[in-house]
């Protein structure tokens, strides 16, 4: 299945296979061979390859070259493993990538499965673990090695060292447990450790084993013979159990964590010293209602849930007469999965209801405010490093230290080498508009991080368009000498910038110039919305809390800076094409706008540069800026996209939250909405889509940013925008498709 249009809440099967009248009891993808560790004792470290390292790690199939090769590998109930590989280069007339599919019996003798799971090896295999659901039957582990071999899939097996439940060896509990009910590798890149459940109608036990390499006892008739030089004694795999719970309630799920941090024995103290516990815990749910999360290694206890509240009245029923079966299991859960971080579980009960719980990063051990905003720093950095959304953090963050917490990711950001700030340059902008959107007093700031988004966007859209004039590739590309020379230059006369450049550069079509103009209007407005506010901004400080967004730029010399390169290109592209130029509503005739703002905009930026000290805006500047506003008429500017997911609404709500599928959220209680009859606005291409908008729509899961679903644009460049946020909006969130009834942006 993918997403129809990259929706999230739009899919479509694409490809299938299936093994005909064999249910499929495990599925996995292959491995991709991408494994991180996240290094606890390095937490206070600055550089992030030293918090989290790559593993080396071997993908399940690779193509020529070493690329990792797509597909899925399932085990059926009757002991047969099948695979289905994608393969590459696609189908005929531009079709979807036919598979390779292929099947094989785990071993000579198919019996029956109940409960199998997948896990891999760091040199590229597959380990299935399998049991019949028989407490007192070995649980089996396999090792699967799939090939491809003249177009043809291959599958070869082998078995692996067996085990039996401890519990069918205890004389007291012998059979008191008879059946298998969950079987987990506890993660998938940790075919050596195994979580078994073993239940029966009322309750259940929970063992972990560990597979152990163990030295091979030699028979004393071999002992006395000269030892021959680099001669070892032989080893074999032996299953060991690590741990074993008490007499519990009857498992219903269990959800182990997705974080991948380091198990070493420095990690370990260290994250025991600190109370980190994301990655530690593994949850079980039981048929009461309630989870428990246990420690991975040792499964003592470190945190209880006690089940959801009931919303509806127990129904009453008139008893039967006679005998006849009791009344079912209340509300429990019957699946739970950690989110990436291990701060948040989700939870579908067993009358269909979706829950989600927030988990305690020190499972609710008190901590210092200076370590705990550590912690949540490190994971922080760590959704920056992967690319995982970080929501589930966002649960945890207290208005309070949202701004704090933005502050400090900036600043370890800035740590990084240059190549990896250009990476990860976005991404931590989008975080730290989240952060701040939690606050009421950093919304100012929330949307100065979102307007930057799209200026850093639309820079980078401007300049890939310019071409260098000579055949020969320079030493640097056209956007590189004009961000060079307009660093160097301080005139305040842009004419007399544009003399330095190359102008040929910038030559372009007309009709491309004449798309990119609703861009180019945006960049206008932003420029003389945020020269017009500087009196204010500069009179209330830099502590105002005022809803008035700009403050943030005023000491950003980096924005400025590229604000100036927009107005020099779009200055040479008017003289090329003047339909392209911004439109500016003037009091006089004989005003040249682009002009004065660069004007003024240069000696704001000479204040705010990177290479001098910082200056505060002289009066001249001020008393310019005051009257800019009788010069031209100020635009409103829609800054920050109204929010509909969940977590803004979780900081003034009271919890639990009830929510409906398919029902868009009430505006949280003092949240400012649109009125019903203000314009619609399409953020992604700057244009109004007016009050009843007829176009379908799609907005971002994470910040709120709306767009048309389909493209109204015919050109090129226009096109070349629009693709870049196909997959992903601006703040790097996914896309959904809002209904009509929805379309309130």
């Amino acid at each position: 299945w993918a997403m129809q249009e990259h929706l999230v809440n739009r899919w479509h099967s694409e490809l299938s296979s299936s093994v005909d009248g064999d249910p499929v009891v495990a599925l996995s993808w292959l491995h991709n061979g991408v494994k991180l560790a996240l290094h606890v004792e390095m937490s206070g470290s600055t550089n992030f390859g030293e918090k989290f390292s790559r593993v080396k790690f071997s993908p399940s199939l690779t193509l020529f070259g070493g690329k990792p090769m797509e597909g899925w590998l399932a085990v059926t109930a009757s002991g047969l493993v099948a695979v289905a590989l994608l393969k590459p280069g696609g189908g005929a007339a531009g079709g979807p990538a036919p598979l390779l599919t292929a099947s094989e019996s785990l071993c000579r003798l198919r019996g029956r499965v109940a409960l199998a799971d997948i896990a891999f090896t760091g040199g590229g295999n597959i380990v299935v673990a399998a049991t019949d659901g028989s407490a007192s039957s070995p649980v089996q582990f396999y090792k699967v090695v799939v090939s491809v071999v003249s177009e043809k899939c291959r599958i070869d097996t082998e078995l692996l060292p067996s085990l039996f439940l401890r519990c069918t060896s205890d004389p007291l509990r012998r059979d008191k447990y008879p059946a298998v009910t969950h079987l987990k590798f506890l993660t998938r890149e940790n075919s050596e450790q195994v979580l078994l459940c073993a239940s029966n109608q009322s309750g259940s036990i929970v063992e972990c084993w560990s597979l152990r390499k163990e030295g091979l006892p030699v028979n004393n008739i071999f002992q006395h013979r000269s030892p021959v030089v680099g001669e070892k004694q032989p080893t074999i795999l032996k299953w060991r159990i690590l741990t074993t719970t008490g007499d519990l309630e009857r498992v219903s799920a269990v959800a182990l964590p997705k974080l991948p941090i380091s198990i070493s024995n420095t990690d370990l103290k260290v994250a025991t010293d600190t109370k980190f516990c994301p990655g530690l815990g593994l949850a079980l749910s039981f048929q009461d209602g309630s989870i428990q999360i246990l420690h991975r290694l040792s499964l003592h206890t470190m945190g209880v849930y006690y089940g959801p509240p009931s919303e509806e009245p127990p129904l009453l029923k008139r008893p039967r007469p006679g005998p006849g079966p009791g009344p079912g299991p209340g509300p429990h859960f019957k699946a739970l999965q950690f989110s990436w971080t291990s701060l948040a579980l989700a939870g579908v009960d067993n009358q269909g209801k979706l829950h989600m719980l927030r988990v305690s990063p020190s499972m609710g051990q008190v901590l210092d405010p200076s370590t705990a905003l550590r912690h949540l720093l490190l994971l922080l950095e760590y959704c920056m490093v992967t690319g995982y959304d970080w929501w589930d953090v966002l649960l945890h963050v207290q208005p309070a230290a949202a701004a704090p917490l933005a502050e400090r990711l900036h600043e370890e950001y800035t740590r990084q080498n240059q190549a990896l700030q250009q990476v990860l340059a976005a991404r931590v902008v989008a975080a730290k508009a989240s952060l701040c959107r939690l606050s009421a007093a950093a919304a100012p700031r929330a949307s100065d991080l979102h307007a930057k988004l799209l200026l850093m966007a639309v820079g980078a859209t401007l300049k890939s368009l310019l071409r260098p004039h000579a055949p020969a590739a320079p030493d640097k590309s056209p956007g590189e000498r004009l961000s060079e020379i307009c660093a160097k230059n301080t005139d305040t006369d842009i004419d007399k910038v544009m003399l330095n450049l190359k102008t040929e550069e910038f030559v372009l079509d007309g009709p491309p110039l004449q798309s990119l103009q609703q861009l180019i209007q945006w960049l206008g407005d932003f420029v003389l919305h945020l020269l017009a506010s500087l009196p204010q901004q500069h009179q209330q400080g830099a502590t105002a809390t005022t809803a008035r967004p700009g403050s943030g730029f005023l000491r950003d010399g980096a924005s400025l800076g590229l604000l100036r390169e927009m107005l020099v290109m779009i200055r040479i592209w008017g003289l090329l094409k003047p339909g392209c130029l911004p439109v500016f509503t003037a009091t006089s005739d004989t005003q040249d706008s682009l002009l004065l703002l660069f004007r003024l905009l240069t000696k704001l930026w000479l204040c705010a540069r990177d290479d001098a000290p910082p200056q505060e805006p002289d009066d001249s500047l001020l008393d310019e800026c005051c009257l800019l506003p009788s010069q031209l008429l100020v635009p409103q500017l829609d800054w920050l996209p109204a929010g509909r997911g969940v977590t803004v609404r979780l900081q003034a709500a009271r919890l639990p939250l009830r929510l409906a599928f398919g029902r868009c959220p009430a505006p949280c209680a003092g949240g400012s909405s649109p009125p019903p009859d203000a314009q619609k606005v399409d953020h992604l291409r700057c244009v109004h889509m007016g009050v009843l908008p007829t176009e379908e729509s799609k907005a971002c899961t994470r910040c709120g940013c709306v767009t048309m679903l389909r493209s109204p644009n015919k050109t090129s460049a226009m096109k070349q925008w629009e693709q870049r946020w196909i997959k992903n909006c601006l703040c790097g969130g996914s896309w959904i498709k809002l209904e009509f009834s929805l379309n309130l942006a």
